[in-house]
């Protein structure tokens, strides 16, 4: 979405989320666990609701954030931390999987680690780029897959953040905005 306000106006552009990165990922998380769970869990466990709720926060509150910016720095960088830290509680679940099934967990060397980096670094990266990887009959490899998809992400979101931040410092938030607006409004008269 774009700002359809005068564009000497105070409400910045918004919206955008889905060129976001960060938000791409997050979708390939949310289909790749919505597929991990109804293949590698019983069908009523409640983990499959607890897993998928995650995934679907971290994607959904990027996209909130993405909006709410229009109207609240503040509100953006909460809901933008709310996603990162949904993910981290996913991971953690992928992680509770692969350690209770007694497979190992990749390091950030493991060759198939270095891959599902190296391939999830498009722009215009898809869950097609990952579906070998995340629909393998193996669960080692499916679970790690999208761990290193999540932490990838979270890195996103933390740099979101920091960047974020520093709009938010440099342009202030609503209030100066619309006081700037105002101003010129009436020494433009």
């Amino acid at each position: 979405m774009s700002n359809s306000q005068n564009p000497n106006g105070f409400i910045p552009q918004h919206g955008g989320y889905q060129n976001l990165l960060s938000y791409k990922k997050a979708e390939i998380i949310y289909d790749g666990t919505v597929f991990f769970c109804s293949r590698y869990f019983q069908k009523y466990d409640r983990t499959i609701d607890q897993m998928v709720q995650a995934a679907r926060s971290g994607k959904q509150n990027i996209a909130e954030a993405s909006m709410a910016s229009a109207t609240s720095k503040e509100t953006e960088i909460k809901l933008t931390n709310v996603a990162r830290a949904s993910l981290e509680e996913l991971m953690i679940d992928y992680q509770d999987f692969l350690r209770t099934k007694k497979l190992p967990q990749w390091d950030k060397n493991h060759r198939l680690t270095l891959r599902t980096r190296e391939l999830s670094r498009a722009s215009d990266v898809s869950y097609e780029t990952l579906k070998k990887g995340i629909e393998n009959t193996d669960p080692e490899i499916s679970a790690n897959v999208l761990i290193s998809l999540i932490k990838t992400t979270t890195y996103l979101l933390s740099k979101q953040m920091k960047s974020l931040e520093e709009a938010f410092l440099n342009e202030g938030g609503m209030r100066e905005r619309m006081t700037r607006a105002r101003i010129n409004q009436r020494n433009n008269k």
